[in-house]
């Protein structure tokens, strides 16, 4: 078998250098940081508006200056028979067909959003983003919900195991776990509920997903909101076991501060003398299909092969553990390392 050809499975890299965090920026949200700032886990970025809402206001530039969008600005209005009130808030956008008439987002509750890993900050959009490149590695997800946080990393279940409700203790609190294969809602919101910060899974189902984004909505509109809480999905919907090599990745990182992102989706950890797993370049991993989440060496192409409902699809051969080798699609495998 050609190195050539192997070069036609797709690679997933196991960590990756250089990740950039970014941070969204909602009307109203103040960036406390400047490009070229360093930050580390616990600095404030942003001061984030909770309850936003939107006024019409007149506004007039003072001299010699011109108002953008993203602006701080203080409005000066009546305040029903009882003097004036000074609504501070961002510029929104001019109202169209309307002289100095433009919308304001104001609140009178801000809270700090809060760096989960150090970086350097490398650009500041107000009313939009700020981003930050990350020291440290990274290992990408597919997906992943809630709020950026940050805990000690701590495996709870095997590559194929299932963290429930029960298995969750307050011992745990300030923790992030690695919780195996899958995870319901009702363990996710029982570990927010014991102080837990994140939740490491290979496969989180759409519903699953839903219910958690419904309560995580509810939590925060709440009057006292809980401190962040997140979801890693390392693979998808589809219920599968993690990945050897990630699964003896994440045991060596046992007992380190480790951090989720959201956006991208990655576990960010600053170990630089941990030793990555070595991966044979012939080992992959189906990434879907019938053998979804399996794991062997493949063996060369075996050409045009006919699958389920007489799809016929170009496929290579490979041999999981003791079994007798298989065709499988070649679309369906993904080399990691």
């Amino acid at each position: 078998m050609s190195a050539g050809w192997l070069a036609e499975i797709p690679l997933r890299p196991l960590v990756v250098d250089g990740l950039v965090e970014r941070v969204v920026l909602a009307p109203g949200d103040r960036p406390l940081v400047a490009v070229g700032d360093a930050v580390v886990p616990g600095t404030a970025l942003v001061a984030r508006l909770r309850d936003a809402h939107v006024e019409e206001v007149d506004v007039r530039a003072p001299d010699g200056e011109t108002l953008i969008a993203g602006s701080a600005f203080t409005a000066v209005m009546p305040h029903r028979g009882r003097g004036e009130a000074h609504i501070e808030g961002e510029l929104l956008a001019p109202v169209p067909n309307r002289v100095r008439r433009w919308r304001l987002v104001a609140g009178e509750h801000r809270v700090e959003v809060d760096a989960v890993a150090g970086g350097t900050v490398a650009s500041v959009q107000p009313g939009a983003e700020i981003r930050v490149a990350l020291e440290g590695r990274a290992i990408r997800a597919a997906f992943g919900a809630g709020q950026a946080a940050r805990g000690r990393l701590r495996v709870v279940t095997d590559a194929m195991g299932e963290l429930r409700p029960g298995g969750i203790d307050v011992d745990q609190s300030g923790s992030i776990l690695v919780a195996g294969s899958r995870i319901d809602a009702e363990a996710l919101t029982r570990a927010r509920a014991m102080g837990i910060r994140g939740i490491i899974v290979a496969s989180l189902a759409g519903k699953e997903l839903r219910d958690f984004q419904a309560s995580e909505r509810r939590q925060r509109a709440a009057l006292h909101p809980a401190d962040p809480f997140a979801v890693l999905v390392l693979d998808g919907a589809v219920r599968r076991p993690l990945s050897s090599p990630v699964t003896a990745l994440l045991a060596a990182l046992e007992g380190v501060e480790v951090a989720i992102l959201l956006d991208p989706p990655a576990l960010v950890f600053n170990v630089p003398e941990l030793p990555v797993p070595v991966v044979p370049e012939d080992w992959v991993r189906v990434r879907g299909g019938r053998h979804a989440g399996a794991e062997g060496r493949v063996l060369g192409l075996s050409g045009v092969r006919r699958f389920a409902a007489g799809v016929h699809l170009e496929a290579a051969r490979v041999v999981f553990g003791e079994d007798e080798a298989v065709d499988v699609p070649l679309g369906d495998l993904e080399r990691l390392g």
